[in-house]
């Protein structure tokens, strides 16, 4: 358990020694159906840039990177991390604003799923749909209303250069991320849409070089992040969007027990797609991926359904067990 005494010591250490190499986390939960991540209040930003993700610098007291973001977090949100996963370095040019005076920064970002959402701990820490980042990645209810004005203003962003080649090339970005142009939305693009997007200068965090956000553009583009935040989160959820398709992780988010129903939101949730009943339980029982057990649900707000867990024989059975979701699909 970290002492009050630690940390202020690792606080002064931060302060007196900083690191070159800085660590955030993308700390993913599911509940009800909702995928959240977990983010706190930066200092010294402007007001439509004051959330974003538990970071810290890499200090002399940690022996790791992981165990120097473990001890950022639970200081930051008291919140005890499980399933970790290093997801990415990132180094551009100006990625902390006016404070990395024009030099490069590296961030390690980490990706960690917890059970549940338990409480964020401090007052600056809460946790939030990540929806309302990236709005455009959410096609549960059908195609998401903020692609509206995003594709007519990407479709202008296309048109607007007078050199054939460059408009062709914006072309074929458009068809390979948005499935503008005759192409397919593939789920797993979510870092390439939000580029993409930075480069058009469709979203807050791009008015300038330094990433000095403007808060007049936070509707159908989602709302703003400190630094590169939400870059680092689209990241995360496109990783997690291809790993569940291979390995068991989206039982890292599950209760020890609970419902195929439970399930099927939970993985809807985190691939943005609404999943047919019937073909998602077969894709489960063919996989061989949960096993039932004696409970069931009370049955207080419907019929009782049948408890299952995660059936863990599978991760020796075969190489590469997960939900075999289908990647690419038309846009409505």
């Amino acid at each position: 358990m970290t002492t009050a005494q630690d940390t202020q010591r690792t606080e002064e250490s931060a302060l007196s020694n900083p690191s070159a190499v800085g660590l955030v986390a993308v700390i993913v939960a599911a509940t009800d159906g909702e995928p959240r991540a977990l983010t706190v209040e930066v200092d010294g930003q402007a007001s439509g840039r004051s959330r974003g993700l538990p970071a810290g610098p890499l200090v002399p007291e940690h022996p790791t990177l992981e165990r120097g973001l473990r001890a950022w977090v639970e200081r930051q949100t008291h919140q005890r991390l499980g399933y970790v996963e290093q997801l990415y370095t990132f180094g551009d040019r100006d990625r902390q604003g006016d404070e990395s005076q024009g030099l490069h920064s590296l961030s390690v970002a980490y990706l960690a799923l917890v059970r549940e959402v338990r409480p964020a701990g401090l007052a600056e820490a809460s946790w939030r749909n990540w929806y309302g980042y990236l709005p455009w990645e959410d096609w549960r209810e059908g195609r998401p209303a903020a692609l509206t004005d995003i594709e007519a203003r990407l479709l202008a962003w296309a048109a607007e250069t007078t050199d054939p080649k460059q408009r062709r090339r914006r072309e074929d970005r458009l068809a390979l991320t948005f499935g503008l142009c005759g192409g397919a939305w593939n789920e797993e693009r979510v870092l390439e849409r939000y580029e993409l997007l930075f480069e058009a200068g469709l979203i807050p965090e791009a008015q300038g070089q330094s990433g000095a956000a403007s808060t007049t553009e936070s509707g159908a583009t989602g709302a703003p992040m400190a630094f590169d935040h939400r870059r680092v989160l689209a990241t995360a959820i496109g990783r997690l969007r291809g790993k569940i398709k291979y390995r068991p992780v989206v039982f890292e988010l599950m209760p020890p027990t609970f419902t195929l129903f439970q399930l099927q939101r939970t993985v809807e949730a985190l691939s943005g797609t609404n999943l047919h009943k019937q073909n998602f339980r077969r894709l489960v029982a063919q996989q061989g991926l949960v096993e039932e057990t004696d409970g069931v649900t009370s049955g207080a707000t419907g019929r009782p359904a049948r408890l299952v867990r995660f059936r863990r024989e599978v991760l020796l059975e075969r190489p590469a067990p997960g939900f075999r979701l289908r990647a690419t699909r038309k846009p409505a």
